[in-house]
């Protein structure tokens, strides 16, 4: 027994009514093929254009290396040039990776090239839209993003490979006290179930995205990401209008952001040894307990 995973729901277009009643209530991950049909970024957003309009911008660059305990989860390992960067992935496989870069603020110009998709749903965060670049072998580590928005992820350029998981796994998925993010000692598209015993029978979703796709990811949605090809994403984030979720939210951005990043600057690898301790104890024991349920 391994990971259960499953295709996810693929549509071409789908109305307000049948995307709120059957994904966005459900909480059910859906890919929309057609959505960027009529976006201008469709054809025009490309390496050589990204350079043309940013290639001088300095950017933050990740790899696959494990979390530095001393250091903010999302540390960069080193800057580059934009322009060089995306000659980079375009010309070889690489681990780096941009992380949350929006490129908008840079070049406002941008916002024309897409067209945020409020005849879908409201709760839009208009003035953060993000993008993401990786070169082939790269992965963005297995996380449910730390403030709980749903999330419209277009594809570029590319194939990118994603794995998905419902919020509820969370404890068998050996998910870090106070943390958003999994213990990272185990690969998500191969994880060794002898040392990992708990995710044996965790269901999730198996998703290959194409240029132009895009994926619905609700609110909570555990991803784990790796380029197949050098390419890029876009992310559009929007609210649920739930007060409990908005709440919840909140709450998370404290507890997992600012709480978490004081204890992990004081007692730094202390820290470290007792979370990977605990998000084992905690798997286990759900995995005793039959959880979810």
């Amino acid at each position: 027994m391994s990971f259960i995973l499953k295709p996810v729901d693929t549509v071409e277009t789908i109305s307000r009514e049948d995307f709120k009643k059957n994904y966005l209530d459900a909480r059910k991950p859906l890919i929309i093929k057609g959505l960027t049909k009529d976006w201008p970024a469709r054809e025009k957003w490309t390496t050589d254009y990204l350079k043309e309009i940013g290639g001088d911008l300095e950017v933050p660059l990740y790899d696959n290396s494990k979390a530095d305990p001393s250091k903010p989860i999302n540390a960069a390992t080193a800057h580059m040039k934009f322009g060089d960067y995306l000659d980079l992935i375009k010309r070889e496989p690489t681990e780096l990776r941009i992380f949350f870069f929006n490129l908008f603020k840079k070049v406002p110009s941008l916002i024309n090239d897409i067209k945020i998709p409020k005849d879908l749903m409201g709760g839009f965060i208009e003035s953060m839209p993000a993008m993401f670049f990786g070169g082939s072998n790269s992965v963005t580590f297995l996380h449910y993003d730390i403030d709980l928005p749903h999330i419209f992820h277009t594809h570029f350029g590319g194939r990118k490979h994603i794995i998905l998981f419902d919020y509820k796994w969370k404890d068998r998925l050996y998910c870090l006290p106070n943390a958003t993010y999994a213990l990272e000692d185990y690969k998500v598209d191969n994880p060794d179930f002898e040392k990992f015993p708990a995710l044996k029978g965790v269901e999730g979703y198996e998703v290959f995205l194409e240029h132009g796709d895009t994926l619905f990811m609700p609110t909570g949605m555990w991803h784990w990401m790796k380029y197949v090809d050098g390419s890029f994403s876009l992310s559009l984030r929007a609210w649920d209008q739930s007060i409990s979720r908005k709440i919840a939210s909140v709450w998370s951005l404290f507890r997992h952001g600012a709480v978490d990043s004081v204890i992990k600057m004081a007692f730094k690898e202390k820290y470290a040894a007792w979370r990977e301790k605990g998000a084992v104890r905690i798997a286990e024991r759900a995995m005793r307990n039959g959880s979810p349920k």
